[in-house]
């Protein structure tokens, strides 16, 4: 055994990783399945759970429904953003740099805060609607479909956007150059050329927002009204906890699992068919625009934006407009911030504390397991890195319900305690930062691990003192990207949280419920300029112009 197996670091990262994977992800997720099909009196397997969701209407219009809006959402996001990105990469579009700014805030931004600003705007009392009702004119409903299509498409269509944009940037002008020396221009060429060489990646971008669609819980919260979806009513059925209530939430979770992994599989499937790879010698060249279509173009590219900046302009307006209870009335002040700092500090400090030591665990996983899965193969190396593509598949609200399953007694008691949040947020965001990182090492010669290691240095040390410092930049990129969105997580934290562990974006939802608008206007606010500020950093450490995923 001593010849076969040794003992070391790596051998521990390895452990630490399966230990990670196992207790939890893969234990929660058994937890789930198991509580989906047991009698929560008897203890018998029973599929009554099952079958108590597809008999009733009630139930199954809500998977119809979340379906329906995601397919919509996803459909109008791939038109905008590969519309936008092609006219950006194409063509000179004045400002791009800053447009390129703000549609990445859009992105990074969490819809809930989307979905309020849209009721300050369009609401039953909003800003629009009165102002529009004086002069006899009605504004259309935002509460529902309309209105959920309405906030994620302006929220997900940069995900197209910037798949896209990188992908076009990869495209050799001579395929282009050959095709129109063939008569194939305008129009037909973009249909017959560009798009299908572009598709593998609008798939890609399309998965993340259909995934991103169907797990979101703020938005039909918030402005659903009656328009019900699978986050909500799992959300809803969990919380009530009367009878089997929890015991149906887990079965409805496990359905959604079930929708989300089928859907992963295929995507997975078309593109692992279609990809291809591109050397781009001579990238396409930028045009400028000229008469009409320029105005056009730009006109529409601005409106698009601006739309997409409404919710964060809109809440930095409200956070300084002083309040009547629900209502906001003439004059300024800061007296919603002043009560964020007396009532609510709390769940700002919890914010920035779980974040940051959900990130730091999550680089030194990241970059220790990336170089575990690129650099020591094996059959359980293979395990860990099929085990780290789960997470990409579970919502948000679905991962809070089987952590609270499957941590809610003895001897691990973890539910109610900051642990619990920090935990969620490890799962969620490693993979993606296991996955640059493994990028990275790709694109990193081993020929410089083995000069170190042939001139003495121990393996262990040449990987702290020359892989991980060449790793550190692109990781530390990633890594503040993945800071930003845990900042801004709702879906499990809102399950998971209890008075003393309230996030700030937790703490929005819950002044909103409560129409206390001025302090949810406020604490958003110091969410929006968090996430700002964190950009700003990012474009100094990656000593970048633009983000890329």
């Amino acid at each position: 055994m001593n010849r076969t197996f040794h003992w070391d670091f790596w051998a521990g990262i390895t452990a630490l990783s399966i230990i990670v994977f196992g207790l939890f992800l893969i234990y929660p997720l058994f937890s789930l399945f198991v509580s989906a099909f047991q009698d929560p009196n008897t203890g018998e397997w029973t599929l009554s759970h099952f079958a108590h969701f597809f008999e009733r209407k009630y139930y199954y219009q809500s998977m119809i429904n979340s379906f329906s809006v995601t397919a919509c959402v996803t459909l109008l996001a791939c038109i905008i953003g590969t519309a936008v990105a092609y006219f950006m990469t194409l063509y000179r579009i004045k400002f791009k740099p800053l447009v390129e700014v703000c549609i990445v805030i859009s992105l990074l931004s969490p819809p809930f805060i989307g979905a309020y600003s849209w009721i300050l705007i369009g609401g039953r009392s909003g800003m629009l609607t009165r102002f529009l009702a004086d002069y006899g004119i009605s504004f259309p409903s935002i509460y529902g479909f309309a209105g959920i299509l309405l906030v994620l498409t302006l929220k997900l269509y940069p995900f197209i956007y910037l798949y896209v944009a990188g992908a076009m940037k990869n495209i050799d002008s001579a395929l282009i150059e050959a095709a129109e020396s063939l008569g194939c221009s305008g129009f037909r060429k973009v249909v017959t050329i560009i798009i299908p060489l572009i598709t593998p990646t609008i798939l890609a971008g399309a998965l993340m927002v259909f995934m991103n669609a169907m797990a979101d819980f703020g938005t039909p919260m918030l402005i659903g009204e009656g328009f019900n979806v699978m986050p909500v009513m799992i959300y809803s059925e969990f919380i009530n906890e009367v009878g089997d209530q929890a015991n149906f939430a887990a079965a409805m979770a496990a359905i959604m699992v079930l929708i989300t992994s089928s859907i992963f599989m295929v995507q997975k499937y078309i593109v692992n068919r279609k990809s291809f790879t591109m050397s781009s010698l001579r990238p396409m060249q930028v045009h400028a625009l000229h008469g009409v279509k320029c105005v056009v173009v730009h006109a529409g590219i601005y409106l698009l934006v601006a739309l997409s900046m409404v919710p964060q302009l809109v809440v930095i307006y409200t956070s300084f407009q002083n309040t009547n209870g629900s209502v906001f009335i003439d004059g300024y002040s800061l007296e919603s911030y002043r009560t964020i700092f007396s009532n609510l500090w709390n769940a700002v400090s919890n914010t920035y504390l779980f974040s940051t030591i959900a990130m730091a665990m999550i680089i030194f996983l990241g970059m220790t397991v990336a170089y575990l899965t690129t650099r020591k193969k094996s059959w359980l190396t293979d395990v860990i890195d099929t085990l780290s593509m789960f997470p990409y598949i579970i919502p948000g609200s679905v991962l809070g319900i089987t952590l609270l399953l499957a941590f809610n007694e003895e001897p691990m008691l973890l539910s109610g305690t900051a642990i619990i949040i920090i935990i969620s947020l490890v799962i969620r965001r490693l993979p993606y930062t296991l996955r640059s990182s493994s990028a990275i090492l790709y694109q990193l010669s081993p020929s410089m691990e083995e000069a170190s290691i042939s001139l003495g240095a121990s393996p262990l040390k040449t990987f702290f003192k020359i892989t991980a410092v060449m790793m550190l930049p692109g990781v530390m990129s990633g890594a503040i990207l993945s800071w930003i969105t845990a900042i801004n997580e709702l879906s499990s934290s809102v399950i998971l949280f209890t008075g003393d562990t309230k996030t700030m974006s937790v703490a929005i939802y819950t002044e909103v419920i409560r129409a206390s608008y001025g302090t949810a206007a406020a604490l958003s606010t110091i969410l929006t300029v968090t996430t700002i500020a964190a950009m700003v950093i990012f474009f100094k450490v990656s000593g970048r112009r633009d983000v890329t995923l």
